[in-house]
């Protein structure tokens, strides 16, 4: 048991980790508050980082979150802490999503902890993969990471792959013709370098990755028609390898398991060696987003579309400085 209050170093290094995580347009909708004395952080909301067109519930910004929170699990283990977790701790603050108290009992969590190195190395990768399926035991253990943190992770078949194409086509198409949802794009891309500089937040044009010939997979085109320099074309692989990640219910807290389900197996698929790229296009849109589910399996909601594959890693994408996210009372 840590019976110390954490150093402040320690706390900095916990809170870089987890803003490392995958969020909506890299919005990165968290913020963090350290309570010394007790040993807890907390995890809330930040309400000027969300984007009520495209993610009018905060659906996406509890996914967000949820996937910082793991990366907060990940690097407290790897610290050999064992945090105790709870996921909305008071039903009267929306905005508080989780606390940590990082004063856990027991020892910490191994297979938490060999994830760590995983956390750095993550990117997502819009770049073509290669026409190589994923072992069966490696999609095993990435359907296991998911249904340790409440989710489920389906592998659908060609057909449904298939279907699934033709509705994130379906979900760009209405997206073009959503004035709000574009002005969203455009507020957190940054397609030319000179609209990067000195920014910490959105999707740099150099993590775009390569505009598609003809549409074989869910990657989105944050360049909107935008001139992106050195951006090129590429033909990407004709059958990808796609899950979906889902939840039984549909609610904030499922929402939260989502995002930390999400997070496990991304760290979980670089650790064995592939690279991931996410969409959430199908997700935005309910009448389409109901029709992403396979009517054959169990999974009710459908919370994510990964498209994994080995390939050339992802460009790095910015991240704020701890300073502007963390606060330590």
């Amino acid at each position: 048991m840590n019976a110390e209050p954490l150093d402040a170093n320690t706390i900095r290094a916990l809170v870089a980790d987890a803003t490392a995580a995958p969020s909506l347009h890299n919005a990165q909708p968290w913020a963090f508050r350290c309570l010394r004395d007790t040993g807890v952080i907390r995890l809330y909301a930040d309400p000027r980082r969300t984007l009520p067109h495209t993610d009018p519930e905060n659906r996406g910004l509890h996914v967000g979150c949820g996937a910082a929170l793991f990366n907060l699990r990940v690097a407290a283990a790897a610290a050999g802490l064992a945090p105790d977790v709870k996921l909305l701790p008071d039903p009267a603050f929306a905005g508080l999503l989780a606390e940590a108290r990082l004063f856990g009992t027991g020892p910490a969590d191994g297979a938490l902890a060999r994830l760590a190195p995983s956390i750095r190395r993550r990117h997502s990768s819009r770049h073509p993969f290669r026409e190589e399926d994923v072992p069966a035991a490696v999609q095993d253990r990435l359907s296991e990471a998911a249904l340790l943190e409440g989710a489920e992770l389906l592998f659908p078949d060609p057909w449904h792959v298939g279907s699934i194409l033709e509705l994130v086509q379906d979900a760009e198409v209405t997206e073009a013709f959503d004035a709000g949802v574009h002005e969203e794009t455009v507020r957190w891309t940054r397609p030319d370098p000179s609209s990067a500089a000195g920014t910490a937040d959105g999707i740099p044009g150099e993590a775009f990755g390569p505009r598609q010939r003809g549409t074989s997979v869910p990657v989105r085109d944050f360049a909107l028609g935008r001139p992106v320099p050195g951006r090129g074309w590429a033909v990407f692989e004709k059958s990808p390898n796609i899950a979906l990640l889902g939840t039984a219910r549909d609610e904030p807290l499922d929402w939260l398991r989502a995002g930390q389900a999400l997070e496990r197996v991304l760290l979980q698929a670089t650790a064995d060696g592939l690279v991931a790229s996410i969409t959430s296009q199908p997700m935005e849109w309910p009448d389409i987003r109901w029709a992403v589910r396979d009517p054959l399996s169990a999974m009710a909601n459908v919370q994510m579309v990964i498209r994994l594959g080995y390939g050339p890693e992802g460009a790095a994408s910015p991240r704020r400085p701890v300073t502007d996210v963390l606060d330590v009372l």
